[in-house]
């Protein structure tokens, strides 16, 4: 009997040791480690630095301050922007009338917020609107330009000072540069930059061309010249050789002058 309880007691006994033990084990046991593909991320779009989506989608400054020597064509030549829209967006009646020091928008104006429309009152019967007969659209074309080169020498496209197309005539010092079709001076100076001594012809009001590196200009801005009129001497003005840098440009944008120009 006293065998049977000392038995029954080192049994409880046992069983109290192993279940410390158990517990002992589950609590010093690692912790699960959650799987982070099942773990809800949040994405982050990182913006590089010059990345194209923030990048200004015309370089040209706001504003420009004239300075001496310029006129509303070579503003508009430098900046490659049509002179017409460079008048209006900054409401001149007369192009040909700047002056130094006057600040000029280079871009359009932000558009003005409409004005409410007035409501209509419910009670006054809808008057029907008269119906005009619309007038056939007036389409102002110019007269075609017969173009002419404006010297002799050996031809190379070629990229102007300002990133813009045109070509390049290699000459003599000297030698006669002429106007490539009958138009107005409307700048002679050599205030823009990479292109020495400069002339700009207005032949209508879609085109202008132009006549750089000169070695000498033997026209004044407002002076009417014809179409292969001698207007300047070639020379390296701005430049590494002896040349003619010509170009033609249509709306205030650079073309491929060899387009226009006739056949040799």
């Amino acid at each position: 009997m006293l065998e049977r309880v000392i038995s029954t007691k080192l049994f409880g006994v046992i069983i109290t040791v192993s279940v410390m033990a158990l517990c002992g084990c589950v609590n010093n046991a690692v912790a699960p480690i959650t799987n982070k593909s099942s773990a809800k991320q949040r994405s982050v779009t990182l913006q590089r630095a010059g990345d194209p989506q923030k990048r200004p989608t015309d370089s040209r400054p706001a504003t420009y301050k004239v300075r001496s020597g310029d006129t509303l064509y070579s503003i508009a030549w430098r900046f490659g922007v049509d002179f017409r829209k460079l008048a209006t967006w900054n409401r001149l009646s007369n192009p040909n009338l700047i002056r130094v020091g006057q600040g000029l928008r280079l871009h359009a104006p932000r558009a003005q917020p409409r004005p409410p429309t007035a409501r209509t009152n419910p009670r006054t019967p809808p008057t029907k609107p008269k119906l005009i007969k619309p007038s056939p659209a007036v389409k102002l074309t110019s007269r075609p330009i017969k173009w002419s080169w404006p010297a002799d020498g050996t031809v190379k496209p070629a990229t102007s000072a300002l990133g813009t197309k045109g070509i390049e005539i290699f000459g003599q010092r000297g030698k006669p540069v002429k106007a490539a079709a009958g138009g107005s001076v409307v700048y002679s100076g050599s205030g823009l930059r990479g292109y020495g001594a400069l002339i700009i012809v207005k032949h209508n009001e879609d085109f202008l061309s132009a006549y750089a590196h000169n070695d000498q200009l033997l026209v004044t801005e407002g002076t009417t010249v014809k179409s292969g009129q001698q207007i300047a001497m070639m020379g390296d003005s701005d430049a590494k050789r002896v040349m003619l840098h010509f170009e033609i440009r249509r709306d205030g944008k650079a073309v491929e002058p060899l387009k226009y120009l006739p056949r040799r």
